[in-house]
């Protein structure tokens, strides 16, 4: 067959370069259809086949050679057919048109490409200013819708596509609630933003049940049982977390300019890039100036090595091209190792990473024999309810936590709701007379 399938090719015109490629896709072809059961000379086979390069991010001219190579086998076959017990192809695709050799239209509506509308994606994220893991994660869930419309053109994506796609999370995958809203929140954006269709109602949708739950709130004695097992700078991260009621990625993303040690406060730059104030604790502030000695130390290494800086919020490094080597912009918690931009040789300092930070917590946890799960946000709970207890008052906590809602702020009021079980007695201590 590949014998005959290189004449037939070079008979219509391809050089000796092509040929090879042309002969690797056809490979490719049948191994896919050997693979899947599908029949070589159907043109369901060649869309599935197609969908499964997409999958592998070939990229759009690879798939256009790929099926311009299986166009020319269905082309072979229907000039060979007598010549091989192989039946001629049931429909013959051309890979420049939507209508085959027979005049009859082909299936048009699916294994179509979504690279523009993950483009226009993310350049509406980046207008808003939205951080890379929103636009990880929304991506992520168009790939997964994509995915299960099996690739069909944007053009046709309704908002009954969607509503099933959610269905589906909640009846047949059986994600969390919180889940399910992420997608719906992803799904939202990308018809609102992207495609500019109607969502539509989802209220006859099913939903995951939520959980309600009560945050896991530490002992003063339990926090300090944690730090102390926690290694140096992962300490001092902690003490920032607990002190200051900083989510993970806010503590780790303060710069040496959002301390105010004559002052006595952070500034912390929170989702979309919204800021608050807060108090340092008096507590560990000498900590924060010595660390913040090591961190001048290692930015005049840096500087001598001539490195490029760290990395920069938006567009900032454009209007101010050597802020990137000013000490005010370095991280207050560097990393230890310089990250090569890609397709460059340049090198800059990215900030002490999330995930070390996680793995150093849970460590600790077990090394202080705390029998509950305790991770970074923990701490950030703690600062919360340990105010509430001390007599603050709610909007207080809500400015500190940096939440839009107060209600976001209620769910730690249930901590104080709850009676200590030193107050409860159990009905075999209470007396028959007060029964």
């Amino acid at each position: 067959i590949q014998t005959l399938y290189v004449d037939f090719l070079k008979k219509n015109g391809f050089s000796s370069e092509e040929i090879p490629f042309y002969v690797k896709w056809l490979r490719f072809y049948f191994d896919f259809c050997n693979k899947y059961d599908h029949e070589k000379t159907d043109q369901k086979s060649l869309n599935g086949f197609i969908l499964k390069l997409r999958q592998k991010n070939q990229t759009d001219r690879q798939i256009k050679q790929a099926k311009q190579s299986i166009f020319y086998f269905y082309k072979f076959f229907e000039i060979y057919r007598n010549k091989d017990s192989f039946t001629p192809p049931k429909n013959r695709l051309d890979p420049e048109s939507t209508v085959n050799n027979f005049g009859d239209k082909t299936d048009v509506s699916t294994n179509q490409s979504w690279q523009e509308q993950y483009q226009l994606l993310k350049d509406e994220i980046q207008l808003r200013q939205y951080s890379p893991r929103t636009l990880k994660t929304y991506t992520h869930w168009v790939k997964k819708l994509q995915a299960y419309l099996k690739s069909k053109s944007p053009e046709l994506v309704e908002s009954a596509d969607a509503k099933k796609f959610i269905t589906h999370l909640a009846v047949e995958k059986k994600v969390s609630a919180s889940t399910q809203n992420q997608a719906f929140n992803s799904l939202l954006f990308f018809f609102r933003y992207v495609i500019k269709k109607d969502f539509g109602n989802f209220s006859n949708v099913p939903r995951a049940k939520r959980t309600k739950y009560t945050p896991t709130v530490l002992s003063r004695k339990e926090i300090d049982a944690i730090i102390a097992n926690l290694e140096y700078p992962y300490d001092l991260v902690v003490k920032l977390l607990y002190g200051c009621g900083l989510r993970l990625t806010e503590g780790v993303n303060l710069r040496v300019q959002d301390f105010d040690f004559d002052d006595g406060k952070l500034t912390v730059y929170g989702k979309g890039r919204k800021f608050r104030k807060v108090l340092l604790p008096k507590k560990i502030i000498p900590e924060l100036k010595e660390h913040l000695e090591r961190v001048k130390k290692l930015h005049k290494n840096d500087l001598n090595k001539n490195y490029d800086g760290v990395f920069m919020p938006g567009q900032i490094e454009k209007k101010y091209r050597n802020s990137a080597r000013e000490f005010s912009w370095q991280f207050f918690f560097p990393a230890i190792q310089l990250t090569r931009l890609p397709g460059t040789k340049k090198y800059r300092r990215y900030h002490l990473h999330d995930s070390h930070v996680q793995k150093a917590v849970k460590a600790a946890v077990k090394k202080a024999q705390i029998p509950r799960r305790a991770t970074p946000h923990t701490f950030r709970h703690s600062f919360a309810t340990h105010l509430l207890k001390s007599g603050y008052d709610i909007r207080t906590v809500q400015e500190l936590l940096g939440h839009s809602d107060v209600r976001t702020t209620m769910i730690y009021t249930q901590m104080l709701k709850c009676p200590h079980p030193v107050d409860v007695k159990s009905p075999y201590d209470i007396d028959d007379a007060d029964l």
